[in-house]
C-alpha cells in the first residue's frame, strides 16, 4: 500500500486536527514557507559515515548532502536510546517535562546490582503535549511519519495526516526487514522487498503528491536497529572489503548502504521536481550507535550511555540557496532546538502554552549571527543494563550503560553526576574528546559551578532525583 491509498485516512485525521486544535494557533501557510525533511535514523552512530571518519562504511549520498549543507560538529541527541530521545525532538522538551527516560521500565538490569529505586518511566508523550507536527498541521502544513514512531500509539494521534509503518514499537519487528510484513498502511506479502527500500518509496510518493503545497515529513527509518538483516547484495559489498578494529560488519555495513541509497533518492526527488529551494532537509540520528556493532571511536562507549558515544550525533541540514553548502558549526545544538528551528524557517508561531527547551538554530544555519552561551542538559533517574561484558571499561562499570544521573555540557566542559554514590566525573572536551581523564578532582571550582547550575535545572524542571535505598541491592563484598 502506498502513500495514495492513504488519502482518505489522512482526511479523517485532519478533520479531526480541524476541530481538536483550532482553539490555539492561527497561522496559515504562506507561499514562501518552505518543505521541511526531518530524516531520523535509528541507532546511527557518530561515526558510521564516510564524511565522519569512516574507511568501511559507503556513504556516497550523505557525503555528498553533508557537501551541500551545514554540518554540526558538536550535535548531541537529547538522550542516549530511542524513545526518550524521540519524546524531547518532538516535543521539544527535555525529559523531565515528559516523563519519558527510557524503554519499557526504569528497573533494569538485576535487582541486586540496583542500590537506589529508580524513577518510574512514562512511556508515551500525554496527548496534551504538542509535537512539532501537531503546530505546523495546524499552520496549514501536510503532514507525514513514515517509519519508527515509538512515543505514543499512534503518530495521527499527535499530529500527523498519514502514518506509514509507525507504531508503539521500537524497532521493525513485523518481523522484519524483508518481506513479507506487516505494517500500518505497509503490507507486502510477497518476499523479496526490504523495508528502507519500501519507506524510501513512500517518502518518494509523499513527497511528489504533495509538491504544490508546504509538507512536513518526518522520515524515520528504522535502519540500523537490531535485527541486524541486510538485503544480500548489499552484504556482499563489504564481505572483502577492508575491515578495522572499529567497523568491521558487512551486514551493518550493507544496512548503511541502504539507507544511504534512501537518502540519495529523496534529494533526487527533490531536485527533480525543483523543490529544492523552498525544502528544508535535516539529517540526524536519535542516539549513538552499538557499540558491539559499532565503535564510535575516537567517542567513549555507545546507545545507552551519556558519555559521548552516546549522545553526539552527525547532524547536517540543507536548504539549497539559505544554508551556505560545505560549511560547518561547532556550537553545540541538541535535538531539543530542532522544534523552535522548524517553527523559526516556517514562520509560524509556537502556542503561548507551549513550553520549549531548545533554541532556534536559524542565525547559525543562515550565518546572520550566534546563539547565546547555554547548558545542554540529560536526566535519566533510571538504570540500563549492558548487554555484554566487553568493552566495559569504556563505560562506568560492566553491568549497566547507565545507572541514575544527570549530565550537562557549557562549553567545552562535560559533567557527569551519579546518584548512587555522588560522583562527579568532569572532562574538558576541547582537549579529550574520548573523556579518558577526569578532572573532577584537579578543577574542583569549575565542577562545583557546573554542578550547581545542574541542580539548578532540576529545580526548574522538576526532574526527578531517586534516592530511595534498594532492599534488594546486594553489595559485592
Amino acid at each position: 500500500m502506498t502513500i495514495k491509498h492513504n488519502i482518505l485516512q489522512g482526511i479523517m485525521a485532519a478533520l479531526i486536527a480541524g476541530l481538536t486544535m483550532a482553539g490555539y494557533g492561527a497561522n496559515q501557510v504562506g507561499p514562501s514557507q518552505p518543505n521541511i525533511i526531518y530524516i531520523n535514523v535509528d541507532d546511527l552512530g557518530w561515526a558510521d559515515l564516510g564524511f565522519q571518519g569512516s574507511s568501511y562504511y559507503l556513504t556516497p549520498n550523505i557525503d555528498n548532502l553533508a557537501s551541500e549543507g551545514m554540518v554540526f560538529t558538536n550535535a548531541y541527541a537529547p538522550a542516549a536510546n530511542c524513545a526518550p530521545s524521540r519524546a524531547s525532538c518532538l516535543t521539544g522538551q527535555y525529559s523531565p517535562r515528559h516523563g519519558i527516560y527510557t524503554v519499557g521500565g526504569s528497573e533494569r538490569g538485576k535487582a541486586e546490582d540496583r542500590k537506589i529505586i529508580p524513577v518510574e518511566n512514562t512511556l508515551f508523550i500525554s496527548p496534551d503535549n504538542l509535537t512539532i507536527a501537531s503546530v505546523l498541521r495546524d499552520a496549514g502544513y501536510r503532514t507525514c511519519s513514515i517509519g519508527k514512531w515509538h512515543i505514543s500509539e499512534d503518530p495521527l494521534r499527535n499530529g500527523f495526516d498519514i502514518n506509514i509503518a509507525g507504531g508503539k514499537w521500537g524497532g521493525p519487528y513485523h518481523p522484519g526487514y524483508h518481506s513479507p510484513y506487516r505494517y500500518p498502511n505497509c503490507v507486502q506479502d510477497e518476499p523479496g522487498e526490504y523495508l528502507t527500500d519500501r519507506l524510501t518509496d513512500e517518502a518518494v510518493s509523499f513527497i511528489s503528491d504533495n509538491r504544490d503545497h508546504p509538507f512536513f515529513l518526518y522520515m524515520a527509518y528504522y535502519t540500523v536497529h537490531s535485527p541486524l538483516q541486510a538485503r544480500s547484495d548489499k552484504k556482499e559489498l563489504f564481505e572483502n572489503r577492508e575491515k578495522n578494529e572499529a567497523h568491521n560488519n558487512p551486514t551493518y555495513a550493507g544496512m548503511i548502504s541502504s539507507l544511504d541509497d534512501g537518502v540519495g533518492r529523496i534529494l533526487k526527488t527533490i531536485d527533480r521536481l525543483g523543490l529544492a529551494e523552498n525544502t528544508l532537509l535535516l539529517f540526524t540520528s536519535d542516539n549513538g550507535g552499538v557499540w558491539k556493532t559499532s565503535k564510535q571511536w575516537p567517542l567513549r562507549a555507545g546507545k545507552g550511555s551519556y558519555y559521548e558515544g552516546g549522545i553526539r550525533e552527525p547532524l547536517i541540514v540543507r536548504w539549497q540557496g539559505k544554508i551556505e553548502a560545505g560549511s560547518s558549526c561547532d556550537t553545540p545544538v541538541s535535538g531539543i532546538d530542532f522544534f523552535p528551528t522548524f517553527l523559526d524557517f516556517a514562520g509560524v508561531e509556537a502556542p503561548s502554552e507551549k513550553i520549549l527547551d531548545g533554541v532556534s538554530l536559524v542565525p547559525l544555519l543562515l550565518q546572520t549571527g550566534m546563539i547565546s552561551d547555554r547548558p545542554l542538559y540529560w536526566h535519566f533517574p533510571i538504570y540500563l543494563e549492558a548487554y555484554f561484558e566487553e568493552g566495559a571499561f569504556e563505560t562506568r562499570d560492566a553491568k549497566f550503560r547507565t545507572r541514575p544521573g544527570s549530565a550537562m555540557r557549557l562549553g567545552k566542559w562535560k559533567l557527569l553526576e551519579f546518584f548512587e554514590d555522588s560522583e562527579i566525573e568532569l572532562y574538558d572536551l576541547n582537549a579529550d574528546i574520548g573523556e579518558k581523564q577526569n578532572l573532577a578532582d584537579l578543577n574542583p571550582e569549575k565542577a562545583q559551578e557546573m554542578l550547581e547550575i545542574l541542580a539548578r535545572w532540576r529545580n526548574e524542571t522538576g526532574a526527578p532525583v531517586p534516592r530511595e535505598p534498594n532492599p534488594e541491592y546486594l553489595p559485592e563484598g
